[in-house]
C-alpha cells in the first residue's frame, strides 16, 4: 500500500462494503456535489469556504461528519474492510464518492474505438476568412452572458484584439489547412471517421451511430456531463504535417446558461495545444479565454523550433516533411527539435481540471521527414515506425492513439467529480478513449501505441499481463535519442506522452494480453506503491484502478508483412532522434512547487485569491520570493528573446507534483543530482519532481514572443492554485515589456497593467 494521507484510513469504497458506510458515503457524495454545483455556477467562492468553516486556510476539508469522506458520520457502526483485500491500511474509505456502478457488465466486453480523426479542409471553406488580428465583428450578447442585459454586442471572434495577439509570422507562415471544431454538449456520433478499415478497430462499425456512453450495456450521458469537440465520442485526433501550417477554427456552442453543467465545468473555453511551438497567441493561454457564441482562430504553424536560426536555407532533409509522393519537403530549423505525439486540451483558469474531465481533450499526430507515418518507405532518414504503407504519410493501420484515464460515476451511470478534493481527484474506473476497459483486436506483428496520461490527478506505470519486454521510443511530444527496451513503464504524470512499441508476433491466434496498471493510489497528493505485475493482476490491491484495463486480443497473422523496423535492437535499442546542442546558459533561476500559496494580489478576474492550497516560490537571479498562489496578470519571470536559461524545479514533501513548462521543450540535466534515466534523457515538457525531488534543466527562448505560462499538471493543483506567467522579453514590437494582461468577457477582450512583476524576473 502507498503512503496514508494523514490519518485517513484508506480511499476507496467497493460494491460489497458495509451497507451502512455505503450510505454514509452516498450521503456525503450528495452534500459535496451541492458545493462543487454552487462553486462551479459562481455563486461561491473556495474562500466563502474557509469562512464557513468547510475548508482550513491551506484547502483542507475539515473533520466534519456528513461532508468530508474521511470521518465517519455514524456512532456504533461497524465498518468492515470493503472486500478489495489489500491490509495494512486498506479499510476502504472513498475519495468522496460512492463506488461507480458497472452495472453487471464485465470488463473487456465491448471493442475500443479508435480515435475519431478530424477533417483537413482548404482554408478557403471558413467564413469569415481568418485574419491575422482577432476578428472584432459585432454581434448580439446573450443576456444569460451579462447579467439579464439586452442589447448589448461584442466580438464573434474572443481572440484578444490588436497587434500583440495578431498571428505571428502570419503573412510569412500562411494557413494552408482549415480544421473546424465546436465544443458542444454531447450527442450521438453520426460521421465517425476511425481513418482505418473495421478490422483494425475491433470491427466497430464506423457507419454506426456512437451514442455517447462509455460501455454500449452503460446509460447514455446527459449532454450536460459531456463536453467534447464536436460534441462525439471518441476522441479526436488532428493529423498535421511540418511545414503545412493549420487554422484550427474552435467554436463555443456551450449552453449560456451557468447552471447547465452537470454541477461541474466552466462554459468558457481556451485551447491548449500541448506543447506547439507557436506564438503565445495561439497557445491556449489561461486568461485568453472565450465565451459561447464565439469562435477562436488558433494558427498552428508547424515550424521546427529554431527555424529563423538554424538550417535558415532548409538544406538538410531530416528538417523535413512528407511531400506527399514519396519525397520530402525540406524545411529550416534544427531536425533535432522534432516531434511527433501533441494533445490538446482546455486550460479555463481554475477550471482546467472539470473541463478536461468533462472530456475537452484530444491527441495531434505531428508527420515529418524522420517520422513519417509510413513504415515501407526505406530512404535513409525515415525511421520506419509501425505504421502501415498505403498512403505516403500519417496511416494509422499499426499507430494506435490510447487516452487513459480514470473516471468516477453516479448511482445513474452519469459522470461526476469531486471538486472539493484540492489535493488531487481520483476516480474509481479505467477508461480508454472514453470506452470503460475495452478489448483491442491485434494482429501478430509490431504496433506503435502513442498514450497519453489524461487523468486530472493519477500517475500511472505500465507493463504487459505476462511480463514481457515493449519498447519505449518516445517520451512527451518527443522520439528518444535511442529507444529503451522495458518490462515496465516509469510512472507516467498527468500529461506526459510515452509512445511505446509492442511486437504482437510472438503470440498466436486466440491468445491474449492485457496492459496493467501498477501504479497504487492512497491519495491525489502522489503515487503510492508501484506493484508487481504479479501482485497487480491479483486483485489484492485496495485501489480499484490498478489492474488489467485493456486487453489485446491477438486475432492472427497481419495481411501484410510488418515492414517496419524493430526498435528493439537485439535488446540494445537503436539510434532515434539525438539531443539538440544548446547554447551557453544566460541565467539561472528556481521555482519551488510548495503549499500554503499566498494570494498577494487580488485582481478578481486575473488572481486566485480564495485560499489555494498550492503555490509557486521563484528566485529569480539569487532573489528568493514567497509562495504565491496564481495570478495570471502577475510576471513571476522574464527570460530575454534568443537567450537560454537553466531552471530548477524543486518540489516538497509529501506530494508530487509533473511541472508542465509551456511552448519549448526541455532537457533534464539532472534529476536529484544524477543522469536522468534512459527513458527521460530526450527532450521533454513534463517533469515529475516525486517528494523532494530536484529536477534541473536547460531551455530555450526564440522564434515568437508573448505569455506562457508554467503549472503542475495535476490539474487540482493547477486550479488551486500551482500555476505562474511568464513572458519572453525584449521580442521586438509589438511585445513591448511589460506585456498588459487580457482581461476576456462577453463583450469583448480589454487589457490591464500586470498585477505584479517580481523582482529582477
Amino acid at each position: 500500500m502507498g503512503r496514508k494521507s494523514e490519518d485517513r484510513e484508506g480511499l476507496w469504497l467497493s460494491d460489497n462494503s458495509d451497507k451502512a458506510r455505503l450510505r454514509a458515503a452516498e450521503n456525503a457524495r450528495r452534500n459535496r456535489a451541492e458545493i462543487t454545483a454552487a462553486l462551479s455556477h459562481g455563486k461561491v467562492s473556495r474562500r466563502d469556504l474557509v469562512k464557513w468553516g468547510l475548508f482550513s486556510a491551506a484547502g483542507i476539508m475539515a473533520p466534519i461528519g456528513g461532508l468530508n469522506p474521511f470521518v465517519r458520520p455514524l456512532s456504533g457502526v461497524t465498518f468492515l474492510d470493503g472486500g478489495g483485500g489489500g491490509g495494512g491500511g486498506c479499510s476502504q474509505v472513498p475519495t468522496g464518492l460512492s463506488p461507480s456502478p458497472t452495472f453487471g457488465v464485465a470488463p473487456f466486453s465491448q471493442p475500443m474505438p479508435r480515435f475519431d480523426v478530424l477533417q483537413r479542409n482548404p482554408v478557403s471553406i471558413l467564413n469569415p476568412a481568418p485574419q491575422a488580428q482577432s476578428n472584432q465583428t459585432q454581434q448580439p450578447v446573450d443576456p444569460a452572458l451579462v447579467g439579464g442585459q439586452t442589447g448589448l454586442t461584442g466580438p464573434i471572434e474572443g481572440r484578444p484584439p490588436g497587434a500583440s495577439w495578431a498571428h505571428q509570422r502570419f503573412a510569412q507562415l500562411p494557413p494552408q489547412v482549415a480544421i473546424e471544431v465546436t465544443t458542444k454538449p454531447c450527442i450521438a456520433n453520426t460521421s465517425y471517421n476511425p481513418g482505418v478499415t473495421s478490422d483494425l478497430n475491433s470491427g466497430i462499425n464506423p457507419a454506426a451511430s456512437l451514442a455517447p456512453r462509455v460501455h454500449p450495456n452503460f446509460p447514455v450521458q446527459n449532454s450536460n456531463r459531456i463536453w467534447t469537440f464536436n460534441g462525439t465520442f471518441p476522441p479526436k485526433l488532428g493529423q498535421m504535417r511540418y511545414g503545412e501550417p493549420v487554422l484550427f477554427r474552435h467554436h463555443n456552442a456551450l449552453p449560456t446558461d451557468i447552471t447547465n453543467n452537470g454541477g461541474f465545468g466552466r462554459f468558457t473555453l481556451t485551447t491548449h495545444e500541448h506543447n506547439g511551438h507557436h506564438g503565445a497567441e495561439n497557445d491556449g493561454f489561461t486568461g485568453a479565454y472565450f465565451w459561447p457564441n464565439q469562435f477562436y482562430d488558433y494558427h498552428w504553424p508547424w515550424v521546427l523550433a529554431g527555424f529563423s536560426s538554424i538550417n535558415t536555407g532548409a538544406t538538410d532533409p531530416r528538417a523535413g516533411a512528407p511531400d506527399g509522393n514519396g519525397g520530402i519537403n525540406k524545411l529550416p530549423g534544427d531536425w533535432h527539435e522534432t516531434m511527433s505525439t501533441h494533445w490538446f486540451h482546455d486550460h479555463m483558469f481554475t477550471f482546467t481540471d472539470q473541463n478536461v474531465y468533462k472530456g475537452e481533450a484530444g491527441m495531434n499526430n505531428l508527420y515529418s521527414s524522420l517520422d513519417r507515418g509510413n513504415e515501407a518507405l526505406n530512404d535513409g532518414v525515415n525511421l520506419r515506425m509501425p505504421s502501415g504503407s498505403a498512403k505516403d504519410w500519417g496511416n494509422l493501420d499499426f499507430d494506435v492513439n490510447l487516452m487513459v484515464a480514470d473516471k468516477a460515476w453516479d448511482s445513474n451511470g452519469q459522470l461526476t467529480m469531486d471538486t472539493l478534493a484540492f489535493d488531487g481527484f481520483l476516480g474509481d474506473q479505467m477508461t480508454v478513449n472514453f470506452a470503460w476497459k475495452p478489448f483491442f483486436n491485434v494482429y501478430a506483428r509490431r504496433y506503435r501505441f502513442r498514450i497519453l496520461n489524461a487523468s486530472v490527478s493519477r500517475f500511472f506505470a505500465f507493463a504487459l499481463s505476462d511480463g514481457s519486454n515493449f519498447v519505449q521510443i518516445g517520451n512527451d511530444g518527443n522520439l528518444l535519442p535511442r529507444t529503451v527496451n522495458l518490462t515496465q513503464t516509469d510512472q507516467l504524470g498527468i500529461a506526459e506522452r510515452y509512445d511505446i512499441v509492442i511486437d504482437f508476433s510472438r503470440y498466436k491466434a486466440g491468445q491474449t494480453v492485457d496492459l496493467v496498471n501498477l501504479q497504487q493510489m492512497a491519495s491525489g497528493q502522489l503515487p503510492g506503491q508501484v506493484l508487481s505485475v504479479s501482485q497487480a493482476t491479483s486483485g489484492s490491491s485496495c485501489d480499484p484502478c490498478v489492474g488489467g484495463f485493456l486487453r489485446f486480443k491477438i486475432i492472427g497473422p497481419p495481411p501484410q508483412q510488418d515492414r517496419s523496423v524493430d526498435p528493439s535492437g537485439n535488446g540494445q535499442g537503436i539510434v532515434l532522434i539525438p539531443n539538440p546542442t544548446f547554447p551557453t546558459a544566460v541565467r539561472q533561476r528556481t521555482f519551488r512547487f510548495d503549499d500554503n500559496g499566498q494570494p498577494t494580489t487580488s485582481d478578481p478576474i486575473t488572481s486566485y485569491a480564495n485560499s489555494g492550497r498550492w503555490g509557486i516560490r521563484t528566485s529569480n537571479n539569487g532573489i528568493e520570493g514567497e509562495t504565491l498562489s496564481a495570478d495570471y496578470g502577475r510576471i513571476s519571470a522574464q527570460p530575454g528573446f534568443a537567450t537560454s536559461e537553466i531552471w530548477t524545479l524543486e518540489g516538497g514533501s509529501g506530494w508530487d507534483h509533473p511541472i508542465h513548462i509551456h511552448f519549448e521543450e526541455g532537457q533534464i540535466l539532472s534529476r536529484n543530482g544524477s543522469k536522468p534515466s534512459p527513458a527521460e534523457s530526450g527532450r521533454k515538457d513534463v517533469y515529475r519532481l516525486h517528494p523532494n525531488g530536484t529536477v534541473v534543466l536547460q531551455l530555450q527562448f526564440r522564434d515568437w514572443g508573448g505569455m506562457f505560462m508554467e503549472h503542475c499538471h495535476n490539474t487540482m493543483h493547477e486550479d488551486n492554485a500551482m500555476l505562474l506567467r511568464w513572458d519572453i522579453n525584449n521580442a521586438g514590437q509589438p511585445f513591448l515589456n511589460p506585456l498588459p494582461t487580457p482581461i476576456s468577457k462577453p463583450t469583448g477582450v480589454t487589457f490591464e497593467t500586470p498585477d505584479d512583476i517580481l523582482p529582477s524576473a
